[in-house]
C-alpha cells in the first residue's frame, strides 16, 4: 500500500460560525489530497487523457479541529476494481496522533477526451500497490 501524507495547519479561513474546521472544508482538503497523491504517484504521460470525478464521499468526524491545529492527512487507495478506485483519507491531531476524520471516496476514472469510464490499468495497479480484480 502507498501512503501518502501532508501536514497542515488550520488558518481562521477553515472554520465555520462555531469555531471549528468547517465540514466542506475537510471535502476541499480530500480532493486536493487525493489529487496531490495522484500526481505524485503516476507519470504525466500515463495520466495525460484520464481525469476522476466523484462518484460518492463518506466522511466520519470523530474529533473537531480548531484554529491553529496542526494536521496530519494520510491517504492510500484501498482498492481499485473496474473503473472505480476507493481511496481513504484520515486526518490526524499532529501531536496527539489521534484520528479526528476519516474519509473514504469512491472515484470514477474517465477518458480526458470522451469523457467515458476506461477502466484502471494494471500499470496503475501497480503504481499504487493495489490487487487487480
Amino acid at each position: 500500500m502507498n501512503i501518502y501524507e501532508k501536514k497542515i495547519r488550520v488558518v481562521q479561513a477553515d472554520l465555520d460560525e462555531l469555531d471549528h474546521v468547517n465540514n466542506v472544508r475537510y471535502v476541499q482538503w480530500i480532493q486536493d489530497i487525493s489529487k496531490e497523491h495522484w500526481e505524485h504517484i503516476v507519470p504525466k504521460k500515463i495520466r495525460a487523457d484520464m481525469i476522476w470525478v466523484v462518484r460518492r464521499h463518506e466522511i466520519v468526524y470523530k474529533l473537531p479541529s480548531f484554529l491553529d491545529d496542526s494536521l496530519v492527512i494520510k491517504t492510500y487507495i484501498l482498492k481499485n476494481q473496474g473503473f472505480i478506485s476507493t481511496r481513504i483519507v484520515e486526518f490526524f491531531d499532529a501531536k496527539t496522533k489521534r484520528l479526528k476524520i476519516k474519509g473514504s471516496t469512491d472515484w470514477c476514472l474517465l477518458h480526458g477526451k470522451t469523457g467515458k469510464p476506461i477502466p484502471i490499468s494494471e500499470e496503475i495497479h501497480i503504481l499504487f500497490e493495489t490487487q487487480s480484480p
